[in-house]
């Protein structure tokens, strides 16, 4: 069930010291809300936030906090952020988590302007559900708005134009036909703002940082995707003289905790050197807050290209890619741990490149994740030892392509459900969905890359290649016979 649908995807912060639960609610959040950014933060870090973003960079937010006793309890964190909230210039829907309250801090909180009043002690999937699809339907209403609003001024602007705008006398076109060229121009640019997939925020975000220069020697031009944790944006890098995609880590950098996000992830990328890895070209620090710039793969992802159909030879393209891409990580000792079409970026001649190793991890089990017990990566793509808690190895990544080559042939994804759990339950233990008649052949490769247990999936990245090598030769050849027969 998708919980919104809006021009694009919805922008959703968590704010939770407990990390458990703030887990909890972002797997649930990923199956309400697949198309979505969804972001954690603790407390501190997210008052921090409050001073540096301005709240700007966030549709939803999920705010767990104390509410005290009463509106006036000097204990109630929940009304003090609700309250600093309300004077920022830009303002997110809010669901109030609570951890104690009552009525009173109810009504108060909602005068402050949250959305809903939830105590956290109470939250069920079904009662989340309901209060972000209410939440994420406030917040279309709003962007809405804000688009009109912001069209309707380019277009009053556009007739107000001065016909100075326009050619001058003697230098070719009538001065009246100048003005009314410095219109038409106006007025289109207003339809195409209208039009546009950028949120209110968005626009006012975009024209305050536009060629802004936030990390030295790298000129920001556009934000183009966002994680849990870090923002990407085009950038142009001054030393190397063209664009890069520049990741920037939105917390933060904590000394104490050892190896930072992006620190790890610029190591694994550096441990790899294929043309089937994003390269990576810098890693450094600045005012606090880690950077990392790769190379700009404007062709976009796989997410993206299923989106728009992949014919069954295609998959099996993207499948052994995918597949020889895998060896080499796996040959450096690592396992991805969160391969996902959105992670899987393209080049000019559909050969791909791997992303966002951030949770990547050595296969020999001397590094792990600092969250004991806590699930990382999408509940969709996850194998049924990641989603136990397992350790993992390369099956657990070929798993994870089993679920891609699934979706790829079918438009569809093998396990789906209400609430995260379910779909990780049925990772679990469900059967495998049988693929339709016409598809039948490639069941014997799903099969093995999505059995239960590891022991019966691929060895090795190498036995995936050959298989889809075999069976794009067939589909080539059942191509062909169609061919001849039209």
């Amino acid at each position: 069930m998708n919980a919104r649908r809006m021009s694009s995807p919805a922008r959703v912060l968590v704010v939770d010291d407990d990390v458990r639960y703030g887990e909890w609610l972002r797997h649930h959040l990923d199956v309400l809300c697949p198309q979505a950014s969804v972001s954690m933060l603790n407390r501190s870090e997210f008052e921090r936030w409050c001073t540096t973003f301005s709240g700007r960079d966030c549709d939803l937010l999920l705010l767990a906090a104390l509410f005290g006793a009463s509106p006036e309890d000097p204990q109630s964190q929940g009304l003090s952020l609700l309250r600093r909230l309300r004077a920022q210039p830009a303002t997110p829907a809010v669901i109030a988590l609570a951890e104690d309250g009552n009525e009173l801090t109810a009504v108060r909180a909602l005068q402050l302007g949250a959305v809903d009043y939830l105590p956290k002690r109470l939250l069920t999937p079904e009662r989340l559900s309901t209060a972000v699809r209410v939440a994420l339907r406030r917040v279309e209403r709003r962007v809405a708005r804000r688009l009109t609003s912001l069209a309707n001024l380019s277009r009053e602007q556009a007739l107000q134009a001065p016909a100075a705008q326009g050619p001058a006398p003697g230098a070719g076109a009538p001065l009246a036909e100048g003005g009314h060229g410095a219109r038409k121009r106006a007025a289109k640019a207003a339809e195409a703002v209208s039009g546009s997939e950028l949120q209110g925020a968005d626009v006012a975000a975009l024209l305050a940082g536009a060629n802004a220069e936030v990390i030295p020697g790298y000129t920001l031009r556009l934000k183009i995707g966002e994680s849990e944790k870090a923002v990407v944006y085009l950038a142009t890098s001054a030393h190397r003289g063209h664009n890069v995609a520049l990741k920037v880590c939105k917390t933060l950098r904590d000394e104490a905790a050892g190896r930072q996000f992006l620190e790890r992830e610029y190591t694994a990328v550096m441990a790899v050197r294929s043309p089937l890895v994003v390269e990576i070209y810098d890693y450094g620090v600045h005012a606090g807050f880690e950077y990392l710039a790769m190379e700009y793969l404007p062709r976009g992802d796989l997410k993206a290209r299923i989106q728009r159909g992949v014919s069954e030879r295609e998959a099996l393209h993207f499948v052994a890619q995918i597949a020889a891409a895998l060896q080499v990580v796996h040959e450096a000792g690592l396992v991805h741990r969160d391969l996902k079409p959105p992670n899987v970026m393209l080049r000019e001649n559909d050969a791909v490149a791997l992303i966002d190793f951030g949770l990547a991890r050595s296969l020999d089990g001397h590094t792990v994740s600092t969250q004991t017990g806590v699930l990382l990566g999408s509940p969709y793509y996850m194998s049924p030892e990641q989603a136990l808690g397992e350790p993992l190895d390369a099956r657990s990544d070929f798993y994870s392509l089993g679920v891609i080559c699934y979706e790829m042939l079918t438009g569809q994804k093998p396990h789906t459900g209400s609430t995260a759990m379910e779909v990780l339950q049925q990772h679990v233990s469900a059967p495998l969905p049988a693929l339709p008649a016409e598809l039948a052949r490639y069941q014997p490769l799903l099969t093995g890359l999505l059995a239960k247990s590891r022991a019966e999936r691929p060895g090795s990245a190498q036995e995936i290649i050959a298989a889809a090598a075999a069976l794009r030769a067939g589909a080539a050849g059942k191509a062909q016979s169609q061919s001849s027969a039209a």
